[in-house]
């Protein structure tokens, strides 16, 4: 119901990290998954099953039980960021990181922000574990992580102004602090209700995730220091 355009928000430096991000999270969709989906729902499966996050296997794995390998299940906590469930989903994603990862990178320069980044990822996939620990489902995208880089401009940029893409029917323009207050408002509504039991094994959107990864890029944006500019300026 409402799509962020654009923002006018001006940056002095190249995201050359986001575009980086954007570009692998593009091609890992378009070698790997694609082809997947070509040879049927069963080959899909299987891909998002060994690379996607399960909650319970890590839960096990973390327990110590010899069936369930720590290192690799650590590492799909990495590869889950990567996959996403179909085009809608991956360019949804992308958009958002479009439009703010690169004001975000501007302020934190492109290797602090590379880091950045990839902790609110794990963060928003361990906030998902702790409240679904026993979910058999695997988790996928990279929303957690841009999730963070939203919190992140939350703080640093609140009044930047969102062009907006209302109901499909007008634009508008809306202060940053209230776009993304609103989408994690929302966010966090329904984690309440995808939290119930029921809700682990059918499937969905990973709001949990999406609360998580925003919460720790409000934290880790204070934590992180700002970069130095290399940019002049105008006599």
């Amino acid at each position: 119901m409402f799509f962020p355009i654009r923002d006018d928000q001006p940056r002095f430096s190249t995201p050359y990290v986001n575009y980086f991000i954007i570009a692998l999270n593009i091609a890992v969709y378009v070698f790997f998954e694609v082809p997947a989906q070509f040879q049927g729902p069963r080959a899909f499966a299987i891909l998002v099953s060994q690379f996607g996050l399960v909650p319970h296997d890590l839960t096990r794995a973390l327990s110590g039980t010899p069936q369930y390998p720590l290192s690799a299940n650590l590492l799909t906590i990495l590869t889950s960021m990567f996959l996403h469930a179909g085009w809608f989903h991956i360019l949804g994603n992308l958009w958002i990181l479009w439009i703010f990862g690169d004001n975000v990178e501007d302020y934190l320069g492109h290797f602090s922000y590379l880091v950045f980044y990839l902790i609110c990822g794990v963060a928003a996939a361990l906030t998902d574990i702790a409240i679904n620990p026993l979910s058999a489902l695997p988790m996928i995208g990279a929303s957690g992580a841009i999730a963070g880089v939203m919190g992140a401009y939350f703080l640093l940029y609140p009044r930047a102004q969102v062009l907006t893409w209302v109901t499909f029917i007008f634009f508008w323009w809306l202060p940053a602090w209230i776009w993304l207050g609103g989408w994690f408002l929302l966010q966090f509504l329904a984690t309440s209700v995808t939290a119930r039991p029921v809700s682990h094994q059918t499937g969905g959107v990973a709001f949990a995730a999406h609360v998580g990864g925003f919460v720790a890029g409000l934290i880790m944006i204070k934590l992180f220091r700002k970069r130095t500019p290399t940019y002049r300026y105008g006599s």
